[in-house]
């Protein structure tokens, strides 16, 4: 991950878990191997481990290694001293660091507290020796608790249930027939990436069939495209590109940035960064749609000569003077494709944890444009512009905030 984020070597992780286990059965060397399961010396009321226990440490770790997070959390149901091991916090920020990187998704409500991440390793004193049943030590950082809130096998969990009146009220406005959500989609993937994402939503009834083109018109931007979503809920999107499409294609060939007619530049604020404006046209847009979709360029090494591509701060802004411009008092979601042109053959569905990723996670895009000190609700999806993959997760969320009952 880009920053100063400090690395956990596994043999930290693995001293860590074998320092407890040492205090915790401090007679693991007079092991009987006919005890299956934790005991008690009656004499010295110690616990015993049972065969499970005494296996090295390091094969514990290896094993948890193949776990998914709900089945280590299981597997501190069985012991006492299971229940204490898997909450060593340097576990799960090894966890943390190893699968961030490969999480598809993450939103508002899901997004680890990074600034953990970028605290300083516990020192080996400060290790979890003194961690006893009914006397766990008061962790500064709840790693597991940031790992839980965040993969997304886990996330639905710690959803915020609806109160009973939500419920109700949502079924009564699923009776009436609500208007036809209409979301602005700008950005750098849309314009710079081999594979057009616009080109490919138009010619995949598969995955998203066109359902017309509305007569309702804004000025000098058109009525977009409708879409049909499960082949029951309309949407339409109004694509806002920075220049005409010969700019375009030019700039992309060359690796050039373009005069971006959607906005603009008035200037710095007192810490150099850029502030922009939306032009008059995307003004009207603004204060119209229910909320927006900005495509994200998540390949690595593409062009690093345009600032409209790479340059976070100008992409925050950017992002930044959309959403003031909304209309409305309720804040418009924001979704974000992190969009690459194609699947990388290398890494698809790869369980290898040592290879990098050809793109830049979610939790990265998310860091890289500021999103969590956004007041919008947003999230980032990972997004295949030849396969459309991921895009109906990234859809299904934003109509979902629309009201739309899915």
């Amino acid at each position: 991950m880009p920053g100063k984020i400090q690395p956990l070597n596994e043999s930290v992780v693995i001293r860590s878990l074998r320092r407890f286990r040492d205090r915790y059965f401090p007679n693991s060397g007079k092991i009987v191997e006919k005890d299956l399961s934790p005991a008690v010396d009656t004499e010295k009321g110690e616990p015993t481990p049972g065969i499970f226990d005494s296996l090295p440490v390091d094969v514990q770790f290896l094993i948890m290694n193949f776990l998914s997070p709900a089945d280590i959390c299981r597997l501190g149901a069985t012991s006492r001293y299971w229940r204490a091991l898997v909450r060593d916090p340097l576990l799960w920020r090894y966890f943390l660091l190893r699968d961030m990187p490969y999480w598809p998704s993450i939103d508002h409500m899901s997004m680890p507290q990074l600034e953990l991440l970028d605290a300083p390793l516990i020192n080996e004193d400060e290790s979890l020796d003194d961690r006893k049943e009914g006397k766990g030590i008061e962790l500064k950082f709840d790693y597991m608790s940031e790992y839980l809130k965040g993969c997304p096998s886990c996330r639905q969990q710690w959803l915020p249930s609806r109160p009973a009146y939500e419920v109700v009220t949502s079924f009564l406005q699923s009776l009436v027939p609500s208007s036809e959500p209409r979301y602005a989609m700008f950005g750098p993937g849309m314009e710079y990436l081999d594979v057009s994402l616009v080109t490919r939503l138009m010619h995949a009834p598969d995955v998203l069939p066109v359902s017309g083109t509305p007569q309702r018109q804004i000025n000098s931007i058109g009525s977009g495209i409708s879409y049909m979503f499960n082949n029951q809920h309309k949407f339409n999107i109004l694509t806002l590109y920075s220049t005409n499409r010969a700019e375009r294609e030019r700039a992309r060939v060359e690796h050039q940035s373009v005069s971006n007619k959607l906005f603009t530049f008035e200037g710095t604020d007192d810490s150099g960064c850029p502030i922009y404006s939306p032009a008059p046209h995307v003004q009207q847009v603004c204060q119209v749609v229910d909320g927006f979709i900005y495509v994200a360029n998540a390949e690595f090494g593409r062009g690093e000569q345009s600032p409209q591509i790479h340059g976070g701060e100008s992409e925050v802004a950017q992002i930044r003077a959309v959403l003031g411009f909304a209309g409305g008092s309720t804040p418009r979601p924001l979704l974000v494709l992190s969009c690459v042109s194609r699947e990388d053959p290398t890494n698809h569905h790869s369980r290898d944890r040592n290879r990098n990723r050809c793109r830049t996670s979610c939790v990265d895009m998310a860091k890289r444009l500021c999103l969590p000190q956004l007041s919008n609700p947003w999230m980032v999806q990972d997004t295949v512009a030849e396969s459309l993959s991921g895009l109906l997760d990234g859809i299904s969320w934003l109509l979902r905030c629309s009201g739309v009952k899915l």
